[in-house]
C-alpha cells in the first residue's frame, strides 16, 4: 500500500548525498563509498517498480487519499505498513547492496594480488 515510501525517501537522501559529495566519492578509497550510485539505482529501480506494483493492483490511485490503506485503515494503518513492509525491505535492501560491494571488493583485491 504505502511500502514504497520508506526506500523512496532513502533514495532521495541518496541522491542528495551523491550529488553534493561527488567528487569524494569518486577518489574514495572506500568501496562502500565508491558504489553509492549503485545503491542509488537500486533504491530507486526498487521505488518505480513497487509504486507500478501498486497502481496495477489498485492500491495507489489517482485521486485522493491516493493510497488504499488511508481508504480503509487510516493513517494507522498506512504507518503501521510504512515501520512494518517498508523499513524492513531498505534495510534488507542496504546490507544486500552492503554485502554485494564488499564482496566484489574482496573479489578484485584478490585477483588483483594473483597478477
Amino acid at each position: 500500500m504505502s511500502c514504497f515510501i520508506i526506500p523512496m525517501a532513502q533514495a532521495i537522501a541518496t541522491s542528495a548525498y551523491r550529488k553534493v559529495n561527488a567528487k569524494a566519492i569518486e577518489s574514495s578509497e572506500s568501496p562502500l563509498k565508491r558504489n553509492i550510485p549503485a545503491l542509488e539505482k537500486m533504491l530507486w529501480g526498487g521505488t518505480v517498480m513497487l509504486i507500478v506494483d501498486h497502481i496495477i493492483n489498485g492500491e495507489l490511485t489517482w485521486r485522493f487519499p491516493f493510497f488504499s490503506a488511508l481508504e480503509s485503515g487510516g493513517f494507522p494503518a498506512m504507518l503501521r505498513e510504512l515501520l512494518t513492509v517498508g523499513v524492513p525491505m531498505s534495510l534488507v535492501l542496504t546490507a544486500v547492496w552492503a554485502v554485494w560491494t564488499l564482496v566484489k571488493a574482496q573479489r578484485t583485491a584478490s585477483v588483483g594480488n594473483e597478477c
